[in-house]
């Protein structure tokens, strides 16, 4: 099994950047950067995860992508994806990229902003999200206003798989065909077929509750990696 220690740093020169977006004002005043996908355009694997965290500016190479500007870049769950998709066989041919795409910061006092409105915002460029902010849950406005990016970069890679890390990466392509998650844990593992979107995704645990997790649904860590890489085996298969 790979340590995350070990994961493969992704190249600057793979991110995929859309530009400047200002559709989500409290967002614009939350980030530092944009946290754009990065990976090859034609990998095998798409992953999709929530949204950026704060991030450490002083964390060395992997500060998160709230300041790298590229997603799965934290020391932590960025770290640790990446070595999981490293097991599955996938380390250089996935793409990585986020429901929504910039910070969702929770304000000291527990203001959230409010996305909907129009708060004028920053540009990103500097310091935005007040100190003491911490990680919130996005939207379903947020992840409403994200959804087009995500869709087009699922349909531009054309991957064999989306490999979806967590219950709101997985909701924003539920919504997609009208769908709701229910009871997350029991989507893990379990591949389904989206209308609008092409390959079949394959719901995962969100890399910050895996460990938590693993046992509930009767795991290790080896046998959740041989159970994914059956699923994604055996979808080879019948494509």
């Amino acid at each position: 099994m790979t340590d995350p220690v070990d994961a493969r740093y992704p190249e600057p020169a793979d991110c995929n950047e859309y530009g400047d977006c200002r559709r989500c004002p409290a967002l614009v005043d939350c980030r530092e950067r944009i946290s754009w996908g990065v990976g090859p355009r034609d990998a095998m694997v798409t992953v999709v995860g929530e949204a950026p965290g704060a991030g450490d500016p002083d964390a060395g190479t992997w500060k998160g992508g709230n300041w790298t500007g590229m997603a799965y870049t934290s020391r932590a769950s960025g770290r640790k994806v990446r070595a999981l998709v490293a097991d599955l066989g996938y380390e250089g041919d996935a793409y990585y990229t986020n429901a929504v795409k910039c910070f969702p910061c929770e304000r000291p006092d527990g203001d959230s902003g409010d996305s909907d409105g129009d708060s004028g915002g920053t540009d990103g460029d500097g310091p935005a999200a007040p100190a003491g902010a911490t990680n919130r849950e996005p939207t379903a406005a947020e992840l409403a206003n994200c959804r087009s990016y995500l869709l087009d970069e699922i349909g531009t890679v054309a991957p064999d798989w989306v490999l979806a890390t967590g219950k709101h990466a997985t909701g924003s392509l539920f919504a997609v065909d009208g769908r709701e998650v229910g009871g997350f844990l029991d989507r893990v593992l379990e591949p389904v077929v989206l209308e609008g979107i092409d390959p079949p995704v394959l719901p995962l645990l969100h890399p910050s509750y895996q460990e938590v997790w693993l046992s509930r649904l009767g795991h290790t860590r080896e046998s959740y990696v041989g159970a994914i890489r059956a699923v994604l085996g055996a979808g080879a298969e019948r494509r």
